[in-house]
């Protein structure tokens, strides 16, 4: 990319793309391109300029890049609700301010041409108990969940222990927001002041956050939250936030479109079917001596290698010792026979060193490689090949 386009990426693109994210975030759709039409019709009006229907055609084109930020945040003060819940976004999101959103800190799109400034996260000392037991708390959080093992490791270094008694308020709408909160155990209850009304929106329970939307705007708080039990919460400040959690969504698209760029069966996929796929891969990690996958088990994931080396094992001879039959280094695949086939696994995958490997389920595999599945056939036939002379020896 050359320095024009970078300079068009920061003057041009990101003047729109900066409320844009902060509205996927919330609204979080599973596919967010007419919600971005919709949106756009609702703050701009249906272009009529043609210079505006050029601008909406390059927002419609960078609409696979802005899904990476839709795993970095959640629906705001009334995150990680349940289907069930009957909340209405509307009640929760804080009313347009221009003000407010041209000082939308962490609504800015930032990735590899569009630096921050370099951040130190703050460290709090916790005990292994503490640790082991916030970290299951993370998994279990749609907003953490998809960071990787060291951004993990770096939220919960920067979260600090803060508890709370009946009917203490942890937050008050209208005051300002400095951290965020994930409980860790206990019962809180979110109220918001709509027409001079108390209006109960939804209670929070261990493993749910709260408190994001008001980094996300670099406004007001726009809900209360009230303890109704003792609870445990764990606070995450502004920085660590904006620099860890919202950005790591936008860095791991990057990292993965330019690693899947590199794998031979993807060549002729374009960069939109890319980010397309590397949207929907999760990151797994393997210790040595760890099974991926056992022969004759049912097969649902495709795997990539990213890191580390794997050996394929298949017992070629009843009652005799599996035996080598493939190995396995970065940029290696495997898993697909059983998805191609819809057969039981045909081999054991053993990692023979630390692995790191990005799975992918079986619809999504059919959605997005099925263009791909003669050449991957055509790869089945050579190992069912070697299998063959395998068992000859």
């Amino acid at each position: 990319m050359n320095g024009q386009q970078k300079e068009y990426i920061t003057s041009t693109l990101n003047p729109f793309l900066k409320d844009i994210i902060s509205a996927v975030l919330i609204k979080k759709p599973d596919d967010p391109t007419p919600f971005m039409i919709e949106w756009l019709h609702k703050k701009l009006g249906v272009p009529s300029k043609q210079s505006e229907k050029e601008e909406l055609r390059l927002l419609r084109q960078e609409v696979a890049r802005l899904k990476a930020a839709k795993n970095a945040g959640s629906e705001g003060e009334a995150s990680e609700s349940n289907d069930d819940d009957e909340v209405d976004d509307e009640d929760i999101m804080p009313k347009s301010n221009p003000e407010l959103h041209r000082s939308a800190v962490s609504a800015e799109a930032y990735g590899k041409w569009n630096k921050k400034t370099d951040f130190i996260p703050r460290v709090i000392k916790k005990t292994e108990e503490q640790v082991e037991r916030l970290l299951k708390r993370l998994n279990n959080s749609f907003m953490f969940a998809s960071l990787d093992e060291k951004d993990k490791a770096i939220v919960v270094s920067a979260m600090e222990e803060k508890r709370f008694q009946a009917k203490d308020i942890v937050i008050r709408q209208g005051d300002d927001g400095k951290e965020l909160f994930v409980v860790g155990s206990g019962l809180l209850k979110c109220y918001k002041k709509i027409k001079g009304e108390e209006k109960f929106l939804k209670d929070y329970h261990p493993g749910e956050a709260f408190g994001e939307l008001a980094l996300l705007y670099n406004a007001p708080r726009a809900a209360t939250i009230i303890v109704e039990n003792e609870c445990e919460l764990w606070s995450l400040d502004r920085e660590c936030f904006n620099h860890i959690v919202k950005d790591a969504a936008i860095r791991r698209r990057e990292r993965y479109e330019d690693f899947l760029s590199k794998i031979e069966i993807l060549q002729d996929m374009d960069p939109y079917e890319r980010s397309q796929l590397a949207d929907v891969l999760k990151s797994v990690v393997y210790k040595t001596g760890d099974y991926v996958i056992h022969e004759g088990d049912e097969g649902n994931v495709f795997f990539i290698v990213e890191e580390g080396t794997a050996v394929a094992l298949k017992v070629l001879h009843v009652g005799q010792d599996p035996v080598e039959v493939k190995a396995y280094s970065s940029s290696d695949y495997f898993g697909e026979l059983a998805l191609i086939k819809n057969a039981p696994r045909a081999a054991s995958i053993l990692a023979t060193s630390e692995l790191k490997c990005v799975s992918l389920d079986r619809h999504s595999f059919k959605r997005l490689l099925g263009p791909l599945e003669d050449i991957l056939k055509r790869n089945a036939q050579k190992y069912d090949e070697i299998v063959a002379k395998k068992s000859l020896q």
